[in-house]
């Protein structure tokens, strides 16, 4: 029999409704994937399942082909890159600036020209990722913010702010990109010409 003095704690309420947005979610994101992949989801059969591993090699090359990485701007070259750069300039100047970084100090530096600096493109490129996905109800329920706010501005504003960062150099009025910019490096990146 259970206790009639037994009350349900209102979190837990909040915490299934998070629950179930997420579910919610999820279902839609494989639903699109299935979807995008297949044409029609409901019509595979066992036979389509047994044909799998006969595919031709060429029908498992183009699909290869269609699959689409992250769009993180190191990644790309030009002119996707320099979309890339003046939407997460939008961003930063419309979004980031105003609504969180206060006036610099020598414990909280900032450039105003920080899309000069590689290293502070691509953490604030990741950043605007996060972003992006972690403010959208649809995909990440009501916790999406805060999450993002612990776990990705305020680790990547420690980094680019520091003292050591990658505006170190970069002083009130003063403009330092080459201070931290090392020599070429043979690298991964760096796919040797044909």
């Amino acid at each position: 029999m259970p206790d009639p003095e037994f009350e349900v704690p209102v979190g837990l309420f909040q915490d299934i409704e998070d629950l179930k947005a997420q579910l919610a979610a999820l279902n839609a994101q494989v639903k699109a994937l299935t979807e995008g992949a297949d044409g029609d989801v409901g019509e595979a059969s066992a036979d389509d399942d047994a044909d799998a591993g006969d595919e031709p090699e060429e029908d498992a090359e183009a699909e290869d082909d269609d699959w689409q990485f992250p769009p993180f701007i190191l990644l790309l070259d030009p002119p996707q890159y320099d979309e890339e750069l003046r939407a997460l300039i939008e961003w930063v100047e419309g979004v980031l600036v105003p609504g969180y970084l206060g006036e610099p100090s020598s414990d909280a530096r900032w450039c105003h020209l920080w899309f000069e600096h590689p290293v502070a493109i691509a953490r604030l490129h990741a950043l605007w990722l996060a972003w992006q996905e972690l403010t959208d109800p649809a995909t990440c329920g009501y916790t999406g913010p805060s999450a993002w706010h612990r776990d990705h501005l305020d680790p990547c504003l420690r980094e680019l702010r520091a003292s050591t960062g990658p505006f170190a150099g970069c002083t009130k009025g003063e403009h330092q990109v080459d201070h931290r910019m090392p020599s070429t490096v043979p690298s991964a990146w760096n796919r040797p010409e044909d």
